[in-house]
């Protein structure tokens, strides 16, 4: 890196919308690498909003994360689940679904998993 990289979401290199209008994904690409802030709305889910978009049976992304607001339930594939929401650090390996617990938005930061989540084809 040569020096200091500033890059504001206002101003997202991409924006990808969720199925249905249930959320956005804002990506920055930066020298090391991709930054994403999800916006997750009440009754979103991922096996309804992402699922039809990713093509997969369950979310392939691993991601590492910080929640800014809102709550979000995880389900692994082998069953293990937990509850992500605000103020918590998460690293989520691939085979999961999500959907938001909370009544207001889920507000999330994303720095390794949403390079090609909710890309279209």
């Amino acid at each position: 890196m040569t020096g200091v990289e500033h890059k504001n979401f206002d101003k997202a290199d991409e924006t990808r919308l969720f199925e249905d209008g249930m959320g956005r994904l804002e990506l920055v690409n930066t020298e090391a690498g991709p930054v994403g802030l999800a916006t997750f709305e009440p009754g979103w889910r991922w096996s309804q909003h992402v699922k039809p978009i990713a093509g997969t049976e369950s979310c392939q992304a691993e991601h590492t994360g910080y929640c800014i607001s809102g709550r979000m339930h995880v389900r692994m594939d082998d069953g293990e689940e937990f509850d992500f929401g605000t103020g918590d650090y998460a690293h989520i390996p691939p085979g999961h679904d999500a959907w938001i617990t909370s009544d207001e938005p889920c507000v999330v930061v994303d720095w390794q998993g949403f390079a090609d989540y909710a890309k279209r084809v």
